[in-house]
C-alpha cells in the first residue's frame, strides 16, 4: 500500500463509517434503538473503528518515515563523501600535481643551474591554503559559499601560464546575473578541470575559454589545439575527472558534450539543451 492510498483511507474511513452506521440505523435499527441512543452510539462505534483500522495505518506511516529518515540520512552521507571527493580533487590534488611537474622539471635540470626552491615553496604554501579552504568548505553550508565569480578560474589561469607555455584566451561574456550561486559553482569547476586535463593530457600550445548568454540560457566552450582523446572517446570513462565533470552536468541538468573536430578537442556545455549554438573558433596561426 502506498503512502498516498494509507493518507487517503485515513480520511475516508471515519466518514463511510459514521455514513453506514447511520444507514443501518435509520434502515434496520429504528424501532429497537432509540434516537438518542443512536446519536450516543455514533462517536463510540466512530472511535471503535479508528481504534481498529486507523491506528495499523498509522503504525504503517510511521514505517515509511523511518525508512525515509534513514534514506536522507544514507543520502546525506553520500553527498557529503562526493563533496570531499570534488574538494580534494578540485584543490589538493591539482596543487599536487603543479608539484610533481616541478620536482620533474627540477630532475631534468642540470645541477650545476640554480634550483626553483622558492617556487616549490610557495606550491606548498599554496596547498596548505587549498587543505585549509577544504576544511572550511566542508564545515559550512553550500548557501554561505562566498567565493568570488571568476576569482579562482583566474588564479588557476595564472598559475597555468607561470608554470607552462600554454597560451590561454579568455573571451567570457556571460553576465553574472544570468547564473545561479550553485550554477557558478558547478559551472566553473567544469571550466577548472577541462583546463587541468588539457594540461596534464593534450599536449596542447593554446586554449580558449569562452562563454555567452544565448537567448534560451547560455553556452560556454573550451578549446584546445592538442592531442585529443587518441584512442577515443570510448576510454574517457576511466577518466574521474571526466566522470566528475559529466556528473556536475547531469545535475545541473546541462548538456556537456566532448568531441574533436579539425584538430582541436572542444568541451562544450550549454544550458536549455541548446546545443546547436555556434561559437567562433580562434585562430590558431
Amino acid at each position: 500500500m502506498t503512502y498516498k492510498q494509507i493518507k487517503w483511507l485515513i480520511l475516508i474511513i471515519p466518514t463511510l463509517t459514521i455514513g453506514l452506521w447511520e444507514y443501518v440505523r435509520h434502515e434496520f435499527l429504528l424501532p429497537y434503538i432509540s434516537m438518542e441512543l443512536g446519536n450516543w452510539l455514533a462517536p463510540v462505534i466512530v472511535l471503535l473503528v479508528s481504534l481498529l483500522l486507523l491506528t495499523q495505518l498509522f503504525k504503517m506511516i510511521e514505517h515509511y518515515q523511518e525508512e525515509l529518515n534513514r534514506a536522507r540520512a544514507l543520502q546525506a552521507v553520500m553527498e557529503e563523501r562526493e563533496k570531499i571527493a570534488r574538494e580534494l580533487h578540485d584543490g589538493i590534488a591539482q596543487s599536487l600535481f603543479f608539484l610533481s611537474a616541478q620536482v620533474a622539471q627540477l630532475e631534468r635540470m642540470p645541477r650545476a643551474e640554480e634550483l626553483p626552491l622558492d617556487q616549490l615553496k610557495e606550491s606548498v604554501h599554496r596547498t596548505n591554503d587549498y587543505v585549509r579552504q577544504a576544511i572550511a568548505s566542508l564545515r559550512q553550508s553550500a548557501e554561505f559559499d562566498c567565493n568570488p565569480w571568476m576569482q579562482s578560474i583566474d588564479s588557476l589561469i595564472e598559475e597555468l601560464r607561470r608554470e607552462t607555455a600554454l597560451q590561454i584566451e579568455t573571451r567570457w561574456e556571460l553576465p553574472e546575473e544570468r547564473l545561479s550561486s550553485r550554477e557558478k559553482v558547478e559551472l566553473l569547476a567544469i571550466v577548472r578541470e577541462a583546463l587541468l586535463n588539457i594540461y596534464k593530457h593534450a599536449d596542447a600550445t593554446r586554449v580558449l575559454v569562452e562563454a555567452r548568454a544565448t537567448d534560451a540560457g547560455w553556452i560556454c566552450q573550451i578549446v584546445d589545439n592538442g592531442k585529443g582523446f587518441g584512442d577515443g572517446m570510448e576510454h574517457s570513462s576511466n577518466h574521474y575527472g571526466l566522470k566528475i565533470m559529466q556528473d556536475r552536468a547531469d545535475r545541473m541538468s546541462w548538456c556537456l558534450r566532448i568531441t574533436r573536430e579539425s584538430g582541436e578537442t572542444k568541451v562544450t556545455v550549454v544550458k536549455e539543451g541548446r546545443t546547436d549554438v555556434q561559437i567562433p573558433r580562434y585562430d590558431r596561426g
